[in-house]
């Protein structure tokens, strides 16, 4: 969760909202992503995302099997739909989403029964912290508005 939390504060430097993502394959890291729509404009450059591509990249391969999601914030509809269709098998987040999140917080897409894939999923990893990030964020901007 380390590095996803380094990944939430590129974003931040960039003004984007600091959320961070990585993907890891035994030891290693093969996905990196932080939210980029802003400096994209790309509503699709969520930080699971980006990683998701990133690790298929890198294992070249779209199912990413024995792998582990770590991110900031749990995933919206869209990040969820990503991760059960490139079969990743645990996503580990460490703050809810109470506007988008679909992992439990608005509904459980990652495993929901219907899918042909579900995923293990483990929540408050170094929850304050990434919360407190968020926090601060908007306390800023709205604070500059």
């Amino acid at each position: 969760m380390q590095e996803a939390i380094r990944e939430a504060k590129l974003a931040e430097e960039l003004r984007e909202v600091p959320i961070g993502a990585v993907i890891v394959h035994g030891d290693e890291i093969i996905g990196r992503g932080h939210n980029l729509r802003e400096t994209t404009l790309d509503p699709t450059a969520h930080a699971e995302m980006i990683a998701i591509r990133q690790a298929s990249e890198h294992l070249d391969a779209w199912r990413l099997l024995d792998c582990t999601l770590y991110v900031t914030l749990e995933p919206c509809p869209m990040c969820a739909g990503a991760i059960v269709q490139s079969r990743i098998p645990t996503v580990v987040y460490a703050t809810t989403d109470p506007k988008a999140g679909c992992a439990g917080t608005l509904m459980n897409l990652l495993q929901e029964e219907r899918f042909n894939h579900r995923v293990d999923v483990i929540s408050g990893v170094m929850q304050q912290e990434c919360a407190g990030l968020l926090t601060n964020f908007f306390r800023e901007l709205r604070r500059k508005m």
